[in-house]
């Protein structure tokens, strides 16, 4: 049974959160990611899928090297010459 405690005051469910969230970091695909930690379902995968602030700044960075023209490893982002028009 590994619904009880582990040595070290560590419960089954903190060492899957933890690895959805390395998973998840690391760019796997949620339906891979899924089968590695066993969830059958989204919703139940998305409760332990936690976004922590330094998930959201990090997103927040990568976002703003893309609208500046570079990547996060300083590489310059191939934009395209004319506007993109939408809807038509």
């Amino acid at each position: 049974d590994l619904s009880g405690p582990l040595e070290g005051g560590r419960i089954a469910h903190d060492f899957r959160r933890t690895a959805v969230r390395n998973l998840e970091r690391q760019g796997v695909s949620r339906s891979v990611a899924m089968k590695i930690t066993g969830h059958r379902t989204e919703g139940v995968y998305r409760r332990y899928a936690i976004v922590s602030d330094a998930d959201l700044q990090e997103a927040t960075r990568k976002l703003a090297g893309t609208i500046s023209g570079t990547q996060t490893g300083g590489e310059a982002l191939h934009t395209a010459r004319e506007p993109v028009k939408l809807g038509g």
